[in-house]
């Protein structure tokens, strides 16, 4: 029986649900707009020395607005009638050989959400109809010989801006979209964790987590994968993926599949041979229940900010509690030493982007305890949202407050030296904001007993 994520699925991208978002914005700052919304798909383009095309990626904006993933096309939509036309590459003889018949236009009328369907060689007779008004294009996205003589205004700036803020609430596709994601992802981290005991190194442990996404049907990653073993887990987008996995404490693996241009971004860390040391334990149960509380919080209208700064006072019980940190909580909160072990923000939204749209940061922001979070203000119902507290105990960054007496004087070195092995913990789910509360789209395990449990059934 299928289940109600891919009953949603069988249906076709909402795109013009999504275009009518896009309007009902541009027109809370415009109230009379009229005109054309022009977006162009993401171009073919070659290697550099080289005769192969580079991977293709669809740009996010053309396909919030139409569900094309094909390449060279583009896109226009009626403000005032709300027609849309999907224009796509025409066949070329020449490529047919070696790439197969393409998409015909009535093909592509049948699959995606839009009203008509031509061919790219005719976007410039559709865009100089006379008395066209106004055209809402996206600046830096339009292509040499695309030309708009014909309208008589133009706004190159609103059109990102309200794609990005309709973005931010999901459609009930969009979070079905992502739930498969997730669901594709769960199969593969605990098939990593299954792997981890009696694997080698990290890159065999990353191979195994991509494997099992293509084979599940996710055949592009949101991200690079951060399979970090031991004091690498301390790097917050650790790249190499390519270290021994003998002597080392623990793994942190940071990955997440991409379902039909969706993201998953999850994060689980546990013990290599099956077992937490009693440091790496204390660690992972600060963190889960930095995650739990703060996670029970999340509804529509919650502040981002309180979330973050629970998660902070969370940190600081938990580090004092193990003698890491000494002294008064609330002056080391004042103080904003806790960011020296927990230096990045809370989450961000999660969407067609790792690091979705709508999310308004400040990063000039000069409380450090803030700066870094890519999410600023009330969450929105509809939101989806990554809750991925961690405490890490990294030299680089750490040493500097042991030398900066502020913050020293808080610091107990003789205890934080049994803990530099653990690396760094880290906890991530992928949450739904809803008008009441949330759903918690991420069902990878992370209870201590139960990864324990599967990692030694190996």
């Amino acid at each position: 029986m299928a289940s109600s994520t891919d009953q949603i699925l069988k249906g076709k991208y909402p795109a013009k649900e999504h275009a009518r978002k896009v309007v009902e914005y541009i027109r809370s700052k415009e109230p009379n707009a009229e005109g054309l919304l022009y977006l162009e798909g993401q171009k073919t383009v070659m290697i550099e020395d080289n005769d192969e095309a580079a991977p293709f990626r669809q740009r996010r904006y053309f396909y919030y607005l139409t569900g094309c993933d094909l390449p060279d096309s583009y896109f226009t939509y009626d403000i005032s009638t709300g027609k849309s036309t999907l224009f796509i590459p025409p066949i070329d003889p020449e490529s047919v050989i070696w790439t197969g018949l393409p998409l015909s236009p009535e093909e592509a009328l049948a699959l995606y959400d839009v009203d008509e369907v031509l061919t790219t060689d005719t976007i410039n007779t559709h865009l100089a109809k006379p008395n066209q008004s106004k055209v809402w294009a996206i600046a830096p996205q339009i292509s040499a010989h695309i030309t708009f003589l014909e309208f008589s205004q133009k706004d190159f700036t609103l059109l990102k801006e309200a794609i990005e803020e309709a973005r931010a609430r999901k459609s009930a596709y969009e979070v079905a979209l992502i739930r498969k994601a997730n669901e594709i992802s769960n199969v593969a981290h605990t098939a990593v964790l299954r792997a981890v005991k009696h694997a080698k190194n990290e890159r065999e442990l990353e191979a195994l987590f991509i494997k099992e996404c293509i084979a599940q049907g996710a055949r592009e990653q949101a991200y690079h994968s951060i399979v970090a073993s031991g004091t690498a887990a301390a790097t917050l987008h650790y790249m190499k993926n390519s270290e021994g996995l003998d002597g080392k404490l623990n793994l942190l693996l940071d990955a997440g599949g991409e379902y039909q241009c969706y993201a998953s971004d999850i994060t689980r860390t546990f013990p290599i041979n099956g077992h937490f040391t009693p440091e790496s334990r204390s660690i992972y149960d600060i963190v889960l229940s930095m995650q739990s509380q703060c996670t029970a919080m999340l509804k529509h209208g919650v502040s981002w900010d309180e979330v973050h700064l629970l998660a902070h006072k969370i940190a600081i019980e938990g580090l004092l509690a193990l003698g890491i940190l000494k002294g008064n909580k609330d002056e080391i909160l004042k103080a904003r030493t806790s960011v020296a072990f927990f230096p990045h923000g809370l989450g961000h939204y999660l969407g067609m982007d790792t690091h979705d749209t709508g999310g308004h940061p400040k990063y000039d922001d000069e409380d450090r305890l803030f700066r870094y979070l890519r999410v600023r203000g009330a969450l929105p119902e509809g939101s989806v949202i990554t809750v991925e507290p961690g405490i890490y105990f990294c030299r680089f960054i750490i040493e500097p407050y042991l030398k900066d007496p502020a913050h020293a004087q808080y610091i107990n070195t003789d205890v934080l030296e049994k803990y530099w092995e653990v690396g760094g913990v880290r906890i991530e789910d992928n949450i739904l904001i809803t008008k009441d509360g949330y759903d918690n789209l991420t069902t990878v395990v992370k209870d201590v007993a139960e990864m324990e449990k599967i990692i030694n059934s190996a």
